[in-house]
């Protein structure tokens, strides 16, 4: 029996309720754009720094040569531009836990971005800044290595190391701004740094 897709019913009810929604509304309340063509309405927007569209009638969420993204980035972009209310960014950063409704999922948050991230890097903060900059990362002053990452037009997401010395180990964290919760639901912004820390990763052994 072939097994159902975990992320399907949610990305079919994603793409129901945008299609309730005015597309030009949504395009100004998330920092996108609306394009007409031929085939119809077409949002055009940045995901991790790469042009990327939604096809209005059908929901769907490609690169603009129409190659797909992955599912769970297809998700976070239609809820991006579900609640995205077109609050500014605050420019102020806050840890998962200090989201609203982020002390209910911090623990998975941890296991999901910040784990991985110091379990990684601990010992490497070299490598941590090279992937960072692969991913297009604009270096902070957090930490032994910090970047921000412009994951969407309206969401900001840091990554720190502190690396592993004598006395303490390694540790890491995953910061938002203030502002993410008029833009994500909380269950993907854990998502989300779930896949900064994976991205991360993935760069890193690109290079090595």
């Amino acid at each position: 029996m072939q097994q159902r897709d975990p992320y399907q019913a949610a990305l079919d009810k994603a793409r129901r309720e945008l299609q309730q929604l005015d597309p030009f509304v949504v395009a100004l309340r998330s920092g996108s754009r609306v394009l007409t063509r031929p085939s119809g309405q077409v949002i055009e927007l940045e995901y991790w720094g790469r042009d990327t569209e939604v096809t209005w009638e059908t929901g769907e969420v490609c690169s603009p040569a129409g190659v797909p993204l992955p599912p769970a980035a297809r998700l976070i972009v239609l809820h991006y531009l579900l609640t995205a209310d077109g609050t500014p960014l605050a420019d102020r950063w806050l840890s998962f836990r200090e989201l609203p409704d982020g002390r209910v999922y911090d623990s998975a948050f941890r296991r999901r971005a910040s784990q991985p991230l110091a379990r990684v890097f601990g010992q490497r903060p070299a490598a941590f800044a090279n992937a960072a900059r692969r991913l297009g990362g604009e270096a902070l002053s957090f930490g032994d290595a910090s970047f921000l990452f412009r994951v969407l037009p309206r969401v900001r997401v840091a990554a720190i190391l502190y690396a592993a010395d004598d006395e303490f180990p390694a540790e890491a964290n995953v910061l938002f701004d203030a502002s993410t919760r008029h833009y994500l639901p909380i269950e993907d912004v854990a998502v989300l740094g779930g896949l900064v820390a994976g991205e991360l990763i993935r760069a890193s052994r690109q290079t090595q």
